[in-house]
Parts: C-alpha cells; sequence; structure tokens
C-alpha cells in the first residue's frame, strides 16, 4: 500500500490527466523578460514511490537436466503497508521508490540517472502453458511437455523480483513551463531513456533453493511524461507517467550456475515524487 497520493483508480485516468493538462501547454503563461532566468547549469533531484503494471511474460529456465518455456505468465507488484517505512531513513528503500538526479545542460533539456525500484512478482498458482523438458530432478513433473497445461504452484516454481526489479537508467529529459500561478511554476516533461537491470531474484524452481545476490541481468528502455509544480526555482513535486520495456536474458534462479531464466515484458509506471531544483554557481549581479 502506498501513500494516498499513489493510489491510482484507474491507471487510465493519470495518463487521462497527463495528457490534458499539456494540451494546455499552448494557453499558458509566457515568462516576461524580467522573469525569463535560464535553468542551464542547474542541478535537481528527487525521490519518491510507484506503482507497476506489466504484461504478461514468456520464461525461459534451463539447468543441468531441465529446459523448458512458460507462455503468458503473469504478474503483479508488491506494496509495502503505509507506515513510517516510508519516511525512516534506514527503511526508505523498502518501498517501490524512484530516485533522480540530473543536470540542465540547456534552458529546457536535462540529463540525468535515475534508479526505479520495482517489485515484480508472479502470479502463484496461475495456469501457464509449458513446452520443453525436465529431468530426474524434476521429481513428479519429469517428462516432456508440449504447449500442456501446467499450474504454477509453489513447489514447482516461485519467482519474483523483490529486492527489487531494480532499474538503474539515464534519461534526456525536455521541460518547458506552461503555466505560472503566484509563486508557483508549472512545468510539461517528457523525455525518454535507457538503463540496466539488476535484480535480485527470489526464485524457487523445482525445490532447488533460492538465489539471493544482485545481477546484472538484462537492460530496459523507457519513455515518460510529466507534470511539475515547482515553487519560485527550488522545492517541487511532480506526477509522472513512465512506460517501457525491459529484456532480462541472463536470471539467476538457484545457488547452482547453470540455472538461469529468461524473460522479456512491458511496464508502466505512475509516480508521484518530491524534488528540489538549485543552481551551482551563484549568479552575479550587473
Amino acid at each position: 500500500m502506498l501513500p494516498p497520493i499513489l493510489k491510482v483508480k484507474p491507471l487510465k485516468n493519470l495518463l487521462l490527466a497527463l495528457f490534458c493538462i499539456a494540451s494546455l501547454q499552448s494557453l499558458g503563461q509566457e515568462i516576461s523578460p524580467k522573469e525569463y532566468k535560464s535553468k542551464k547549469g542547474e542541478m535537481f533531484f528527487y525521490w519518491g514511490w510507484n506503482r507497476s503494471v506489466y504484461s504478461k511474460s514468456t520464461m525461459h529456465f534451463k539447468g543441468e537436466d531441465y529446459s523448458f518455456r512458460l507462455d503468458k505468465v503473469k504478474a503483479y507488484d508488491r506494496q509495502t503497508d503505509l507506515s513510517l517505512i516510508y519516511i525512516n531513513p534506514g527503511t526508505i528503500t523498502i518501498p517501490q521508490f524512484n530516485f533522480r538526479i540530473g543536470y540542465f545542460i540547456s534552458n529546457h533539456w536535462s540529463i540525468s540517472f535515475g534508479l526505479d525500484h520495482m517489485k515484480y512478482v508472479m502470479l502463484q498458482n496461475q495456469r501457464s502453458r509449458i513446452t520443453g523438458n525436465i529431468g530426474k530432478s524434476g521429481g513428479k513433473y519429469e517428462g516432456t511437455y508440449n504447449k500442456e497445461e501446467i499450474e504454477l504452484e509453489y513447489h514447482f516454481l516461485r519467482f519474483e523480483h523483490t529486492d527489487g526489479l531494480n532499474y538503474g537508467n539515464i534519461e534526456l529529459r525536455h521541460q518547458k513551463k506552461f503555466h505560472a500561478w503566484k509563486y508557483f511554476n508549472f512545468s510539461l516533461i517528457q523525455g525518454f531513456g535507457a538503463g540496466l537491470v539488476v535484480p535480485k531474484t527470489n526464485s524457487n524452481i523445482l525445490s532447488k533453493g533460492r538465489n539471493d545476490e544482485f545481477h546484472l541481468a538484462g537492460f530496459g528502455l523507457d519513455a515518460i511524461l510529466g507534470i511539475q509544480m515547482r515553487y519560485k526555482r527550488g522545492a517541487f513535486i511532480q506526477m509522472e507517467a513512465k512506460g517501457g520495456f525491459i529484456d532480462m536474458y541472463d536470471i539467476l534462479t538457484s545457488p547452482y550456475s547453470e540455472d538461469r531464466a529468461s524473460q522479456h515484458f512491458f511496464f508502466f509506471q505512475p509516480n508521484v515524487v518530491i524534488g528540489y531544483q538549485f543552481g551551482l554557481k551563484r549568479k552575479q549581479s550587473n
């Protein structure tokens, strides 16, 4: 469970709101010459929280005496109950979070590095179609399969990226002010990025035990659309809709190095973040 501000119902409403606000950009107030200050050379950082939604995924598993594919596997995120965990410095990395730090290379363009900490949990006891073979170590699951239905019960497969689905990425973002109200500035943000995925996978396949290591498993691509409300040129709150594609081609699934998995899927995040924008140098007066 996330803070109430992140309870999006349904997710379509967030996208609709963002696009409606973005469409007002051409009607926004223009900055007068006296108010104009370039953002070039300024930095920003933010911290916030996400929900995440995943498409169905095709999963491949292989080991010493098994190799099989599971089709259209469903998964969901895992929210942390609302508590002081969200603001306690010792526990703030437990919930699903977004962190980013960036630098404005021009008045409208910034380059930034961020970490999206999502959680991916395979739906237990769902039914999927399996193709491949499982050897004697699979016990009652030994056999050759050709798109037969199988129940993904606990002793066959448990599969989670819950510590988590860590997507470290570099993004290029365009930010433009479209409205001002008293001391507040409203900006439209659009961008895209790419990065690496370093999950800590909690997996138990055929009762072999779990692997508990961070591991470079693949890469991701993303695009983002956001609305920012900033107080003067300092603190801000930002609402984002972010989506992309993740391909993990080398996932560790047990303590044994020969046990690996691969999967790819699309993801969507509605995010709410708080941050601060600042200049690196004090501006000299004329």
